[in-house]
């Protein structure tokens, strides 16, 4: 493959000759701003050989004689293997070391040169802070270089699945009520229409899913438009069903082909006021809109991420669920791995057979993370047939995985000892349990940020100079995207404050390069805690349901409030998951639930 993505490389510089483009950049996404995007768009991923099936931050830039591959602090150990030889130099984007990839192009090409861009898949604000910065050193921006038309023969062409409608009985709210709720989001933004590019967006708004589109998110392809009179979806029609297809048409939903939406916003009339998210939607189709555009759109993302009662109700049945299959799976770990029998690869797909033996579970919500010792410091590790190690000698196993059940959307990190752990391990482990304990106890003022909580997760690591690098929390989506937004928790601050009903993950981590790596991580739900002459104060419900390996747990560090937080989730646990299981599953968990002491 190495030497294919050298002809790639070879091939779009011949194209960019012939363009009259000097340098281009190319994202790693979609006209939807996916982070996970279908294959026919992951045209960054066949041109540089970096890429994974959980999907990767990366985004490229080629020059004539030089190809670089940005990307985060998750992926900088598994991008500079994959890159090797293939023409790319990785480039970190975060960290100590980060390089600004804006400043990179400014800085390497010369005033009254090109630089190209497909304008499909960058948002209108990527783009317009791309061209700001270009045009403040005389360099010209072409938003329409698709060269992936030309050199890229055999490219997939755009999922063809079939819809299905999501249980209303189970979303709580009906597709008229959401997009009342929605048009009084648009108008008080002084708008009179809306576009939504987002999938996720679109699959909320319309109770409408379904599986393969998007690796791992039960969303689908398509645009939305909505005004006060008239809705109108932009997808492939053999997508349909005629349940769906009722669906629709029960609430005056029409259809237009995908392709049409160009020449739709192309023509609405003057007086409209389309209101736009600049971060949602491609530069490619703002630049076809034909009326007054209103840039905003952040209440739209703001509902989605609100989950009402009838949700957080399913949720727990998911999280039910999803405590079985773990117990199940984690029992067979212990039970297999003195015969020496089992590989990353082996327990990756064992998993997600536990979790689809569930008629509910649609897919895994990521590709499974099963990382052994020095592959569990890879932060988005993903085990393949050149990767895969067997599960021997002593150390730690971590597993990062989740579910798409029709009851929600699970994401859970638990790392465990198999053989006999070091004392720095549990040490570590215990550092990183106990920021995660600090934020899960955490009470707050109505009105907190993510940013304002972060530092509680990983205090204890920074007082002896450890730290890691990805956001502590990110939401989590009904059924939709395992990654949502607007709320985080994460060093920089992000302006959306956390609220009852959002689902939020919890997981800090600590990863030694070439040893091991430690992540512990629960779903939260933000809820009212008090109400004080001070104000409204929130707390989190930690509603993930399996336990934590006591094992690695060193009690001398732990605060007495830290235990008894332990023992008390633990016995959350197992009173709720020892009915559904059967005796030996029961006596397991109840071994692993058992209480600690100082």
């Amino acid at each position: 493959m190495v030497k294919k993505n050298q002809e790639y490389l070879a091939a779009l510089r011949k194209v960019m000759a012939e363009h009259g483009i000097d340098t281009v950049i190319i994202s790693g996404t979609d006209p939807h701003q996916s982070e996970l995007p279908p294959l026919h768009w992951r045209c960054r991923e066949w041109l540089t050989g970096f890429s994974s099936v959980n999907g990767t931050n990366g985004t490229a830039v080629v020059t004539p004689d030089k190809a670089l591959c940005w990307t985060d602090s998750r992926y900088f150990i598994q991008a500079t293997i994959q890159l090797e030889g293939t023409g790319f130099e990785m480039m970190k984007e975060d960290g100590p070391e980060a390089v600004n990839l804006v400043d990179w192009v400014t800085e390497n090409t010369a005033a009254g040169k090109t630089v190209g861009i497909d304008g499909m898949t960058f948002s209108v604000a990527a783009a317009q802070r791309l061209q700001q910065e270009l045009n403040d050193n005389n360099i010209k921006l072409d938003t329409s270089f698709a060269p992936f038309d030309e050199i890229y023969p055999d490219r997939p062409e755009r999922p063809k699945n079939k819809l299905f409608v999501h249980d209303e009985k189970i979303v709580g709210e009906t597709v008229d009520s959401k997009i009342t709720r929605l048009m009084e989001q648009v108008k008080g933004e002084l708008a009179n229409a809306v576009l939504l590019s987002s999938l996720d967006d679109i699959a909320w708004a319309t109770n409408l899913r379904t599986a393969n589109d998007i690796a791992f998110s039960p969303i689908f392809v398509a645009f939305l438009y909505i005004d006060t009179t008239r809705r109108v979806l932009f997808i492939d029609t053999d997508k349909l069903t005629d349940e769906v297809s009722a669906h629709l048409k029960k609430y005056n939903i029409e259809v237009q082909p995908y392709d049409a939406v160009l020449n739709f916003v192309a023509g609405l009339p003057k007086e409209t006021r389309l209101l736009l998210d600049p971060d949602k939607t491609s530069r490619g189709v703002y630049d076809h809109v034909g009326c007054t555009t209103v840039f905003g759109g952040s209440g739209v993302a703001k509902l989605k991420s609100i989950k009402n009662e009838a949700m957080l109700t399913a949720l727990n049945l998911a999280m039910l669920k999803d405590g079985v299959a773990l117990t199940r799976f984690f029992m067979s770990v212990e039970a297999d791995y003195p015969k020496g029998n089992l590989t990353e690869m082996v327990l990756a797909r064992r998993l997600r057979d536990m979790r689809m033996a569930d008629p509910d579970c649609v897919d895994e919500s990521f590709a499974s993370i099963v990382g052994w010792n020095a592959h569990g410091a890879i932060v988005h590790y993903e085990p393949t047939d050149e990767t895969d190690v067997a599960i021997v000698g002593d150390g730690l196993l971590l597993v990062d995985s989740g579910g798409q059940y029709k009851y929600g959307t699970t994401d859970i990190t638990r790392t465990i000892a198999l053989g006999t752990p070091t004392a720095q391990q549990r040490h570590d482990f215990t550092l990183v349990l106990k920021g995660h304990i600090a934020l899960a106890c955490a009470v707050f003022p109505q009105g907190t940020r993510g940013g304002q909580l972060d530092v509680l997760a990983r205090q204890y690591l920074w007082h002896e100079g450890k730290a890691y690098y990805h956001g502590t929390g990110h939401g989590v989506g009904f059924f939709i995207n395992c990654h949502e937004g607007p709320q985080s928790i994460r060093l920089n601050d992000v302006p959306t404050p956390l609220e009852p009903g959002m689902v939020t993950s919890n997981e800090p981590g600590l990863y030694l390069e070439g040893q091991y790596g430690i992540r512990t991580e629960n779903l939260i739900v933000t809820v009212p805690a008090m109400t004080t002459d001070f104000g409204v104060f929130y707390r989190f419900d930690t509603v993930t349901l399996f336990p934590i390996d006591t094992t690695l747990v060193d009690v001398t560090m732990m605060t007495d409030d830290e235990v008894k937080w332990l023992n008390n989730y633990h016995a959350q646990v197992c009173q709720a998951l020892t009915p559904l299981l059967n005796a030996d599953e029961a006596a397991w968990l109840k071994n692993k639930t058992q209480p600690i002491s100082k």
